[in-house]
């Protein structure tokens, strides 16, 4: 008897989708506590294969991959009374360049290098609306306004280049690539305070408990699956 391999596909692409959701879920909950990580969403989408020469009556149907927007609202603040701690109160993201180009960042951790370059806790280095490194002699005497200007003992040593776009991807981390176009961005920024994960430690592992939940669904059904089509050989063999 022959094997019936489409609800074999269908539940193996299901199982896909699972293990893809309980990642996500799990980086999003791992990164609760972040500084400036923004959620990420899984969505799906329908693939549908006609077979017998168009037979409308007969659609093999199995969930496919589409993309993995992420969820830009805003998080929390906290003060930390670091002067180099900044958040972003509104839309925008600080530019760092990194050693695979520039990327884009809400978290604001910020600190001075051994060149007095202020840098992120990887190392990767705070641009200037001139996308050059801001550097400052030491880390007394600085003062971050709203609009971004540094000044160090009351001169003023460069500005903050703070970016927006109509969308982004996330690459890792805290770091986000641009996708689509520039836009205005609406900000002020606040020294001596950091921005929070906007991942809801609850909602987080209530989703990964989900996700847990589908993932063993389609495996079960899988294996039931596998039960029936060894009976139903056997009996076609009887």
């Amino acid at each position: 008897m022959a094997i019936n391999f489409q609800p074999i596909y269908v539940l193996a692409s299901g199982g896909a989708r699972a293990m893809e959701q309980l990642d996500t879920t799990a980086n999003n909950l791992a990164n609760v506590n972040t500084p400036g990580f923004k959620k990420l969403l899984l969505r799906e989408m329908s693939q549908y294969i006609e077979e017998n020469r168009g037979n409308k009556r007969h659609l093999f149907v199995f969930t496919r991959f589409q993309d993995t927007p992420v969820i830009n609202t805003q998080g929390s603040l906290r003060e930390t009374g670091n002067p180099l701690d900044l958040a972003i109160a509104g839309s925008g993201y600080f530019v760092v360049e990194t050693a695979q180009g520039n990327y884009l960042t809400r978290s604001g951790h910020f600190f001075l290098d051994s060149e007095g370059f202020i840098v992120d806790p990887n190392g990767n280095y705070l641009l200037d609306k001139e996308n050059k490194r801001i550097r400052l002699k030491d880390g007394s005497g600085i003062v971050i306004t709203s609009n971004g200007e540094i000044y160090q003992n009351e001169r003023r040593v460069a500005t903050i280049n703070i970016v927006n776009y109509e969308n982004i991807s996330h690459v890792g981390h805290s770091y986000y690539q641009p996708v689509g176009q520039e836009i205005q961005p609406e900000f002020s920024v606040k020294q001596g305070f950091l921005e929070q994960s906007n991942v809801n430690g609850i909602e987080a592992m209530i989703d990964l408990i989900n996700a847990q939940r589908r993932f063993e669904i389609y495996g079960n059904l899988m294996r039931s699956l596998d039960a029936m089509e060894q009976k139903s050989n056997e009996i076609g063999k009887a």
